[in-house]
């Protein structure tokens, strides 16, 4: 039975003659003894025979070249075929791979190993006698799991792993590594050697295509991002397709219509148009102030659109264009939402002497080729700053559509889409929609949030109802010079302003300060 030594007292364990860290007579402690032991000299003895015994067995110990050589039958001449892919790329490879060594009569061993991490090396290193103790060795299999879709499932997958094949005819071995950012290998690398000629190769390309056939990307909504450090630890995310109707957008019928036409039509109607010989390429761009339905609108797209691939580009991700346009290229049909366009007009690439991102971003919606059935869905608040860009490029953005703020049968319409389950005394309805003149929808759909928190402070009863008066109440604090600021981030009435609040005149006129939430 194993003892525990945590609670014996100074005295039992001097006794034992455990002398670290404890002080002896003469002041010092274990650590500063130098004096021959006994146990020292059985301590060196093991020590030594350890070594001998690993040096006698050296020959013995299972290596990677000796693995290959007994399953391929020798390596003189064997060429290795290495293939590669972002590392987002990870999960579809284990895919591919995992598909092609199911198929009938194709058998596997999957070989682990120890010693890999923060090591650079390939399929033609393992090919050769390792010397010493550098570079990996057998062991276990280190495995992670990787995302593959919006609600929360995972792929398992090799994070470094050897794959002996054997279908028969041929014997390949498949080395599969993950991506390592600290040594700069940001990609996910393959890596193939065959005893059949050409069949490496032939191997490589199989893979390669499996793993766009079955891409876990295709028809889901993705965005780009980065992790914490260096630019190349790209990360793909994915998101949940939004679920609305036609019902759920307050627009005009005639401007909603276009819009539908312009992105769902042609997608709708994309064996007929390539049968006409017209193209399936298109750009539509949103724009009008902050608060009118661009985002909205945007999220109604993308849920008609099933099955097709939804690549986002926000923030600081607008700098991943080209990588989203290979991603749109490959998945087709695809969409491409860059919102905020206007965030990119100056702003240029990663690396010096690049032209601005717009200029990238047009010109990769021009390098697709006619029927290419991608979508570029941009939006922004200052359709003035993207002008001349799009005007020295013509042909890039087909539609453009203005959003702009509610008129009084919008606004009606936004006042039910809002309410919600909420009982509303609408006596004054006509006054408020009245005097909710030139406001978002998120104003209109805070007015009726705040509605519900007065009338539950008042509320005697358990069920929540909105009074006539109540309302009235929530729309005067709105209105109050005291929640200017309030409105201007609601992109409520901007107009209201007195001498004393200058900052409300000065947002007025860069009415990109207040957020889309509609």
């Amino acid at each position: 039975m194993r003892r525990s030594y945590m609670h014996l007292s100074e005295g039992e364990m001097l006794a034992h003659g455990w002398q670290v860290g404890l002080e002896t007579g003469d002041g010092t402690t274990g650590e500063e003894d130098d004096r021959l032991r006994i146990s020292d000299v059985g301590k060196l003895a093991r020590r030594t025979r350890r070594r001998i015994v690993r040096a006698a067995r050296a020959d013995d110990r299972p290596t990677f070249a000796k693995l290959l050589t007994a399953h391929l039958g020798g390596l003189e001449g064997l060429e290795v075929v290495e293939e590669s892919w972002p590392a987002y790329e990870h999960v579809n490879v284990q895919v591919a791979l995992d598909t092609w060594l199911e198929d009938d009569g194709r058998d596997h061993e999957l070989v682990g190993m120890a010693g890999f991490r923060h090591r650079e090396f390939g399929l033609a290193d393992l090919l050769r006698p390792q010397r010493g103790d550098y570079g990996p060795v057998p062991g276990n299999v280190a495995w992670t799991h990787l995302a593959s879709g919006p609600d929360g499932q995972v792929r398992r997958a090799v994070r470094a792993g050897l794959y002996l094949v054997d279908d028969g005819e041929t014997q390949s071995a498949i080395l599969l590594l993950a991506g390592d950012p600290e040594m700069e290998m940001a990609g996910t690398q393959m890596h193939v050697v065959a005893n059949g000629e050409g069949s490496a190769a032939t191997i490589a390309a199989t893979v390669r295509a499996l793993a766009v056939q079955h891409n876990v990307f295709r028809g889901q909504v993705i965005s780009f991002g980065r992790e914490m450090f260096g630019e190349r630890a790209t990360v793909l995310q994915f998101h949940a397709r939004p679920t609305m109707t036609a019902k759920d957008v307050i627009l005009p019928a005639e401007t909603l219509a276009m819009i539908r036409r312009q992105v769902v039509g042609v997608a709708e109607h994309r064996e007929q148009l390539l049968a006409a010989r017209q193209h399936l390429k298109r750009g539509l761009l949103l724009y009008g102030p902050p608060g009118v339905g661009k985002t909205h609108t945007v999220r109604y797209l993308m849920s008609q659109l099933r099955n097709v691939t939804i690549v986002e580009l926000t923030g600081d991700s607008l700098r991943l264009i080209s990588t989203a346009c290979s991603v749109a290229r490959t998945l087709q049909p695809a969409m491409i939402v860059v919102e905020d366009v206007d965030l990119i007009a100056e702003d240029r690439g990663m690396h010096p002497g690049q032209h601005p991102l717009l200029f990238q971003l047009l010109n990769e919606m021009d390098g697709l080729a006619e029927d290419a059935d991608v979508v570029f869905l941009l939006t922004t608040n200052r359709a003035d700053v993207l002008e001349p860009a799009l005007a020295a490029r013509p042909g890039r953005v087909d539609q453009a559509v203005a959003l702009e703020l509610p008129d009084a049968d919008a606004r009606r319409r936004l006042y039910d889409l809002y309410r919600g389950d909420l009982t509303v005394d609408e006596a004054h309805l006509d006054s408020v929609i009245e005097r909710t003149d030139q406001v978002t929808a998120s104003f209109l759909k805070e007015l009726l949030r705040r509605a519900a928190l007065i009338a539950a402070d008042e509320a005697t009863g358990e069920r929540l109802a909105v009074s006539a008066e109540q309302l009235d109440a929530a729309l005067d604090e709105l209105l109050d010079t005291r929640n200017a600021m309030t409105r201007v981030l609601l992109g409520g009435q901007r107009s209201t302003t007195s001498a004393s609040e200058p900052w409300a005149e000065s947002n007025a006129a860069h009415p990109a300060v207040a957020p889309s939430a509609y």
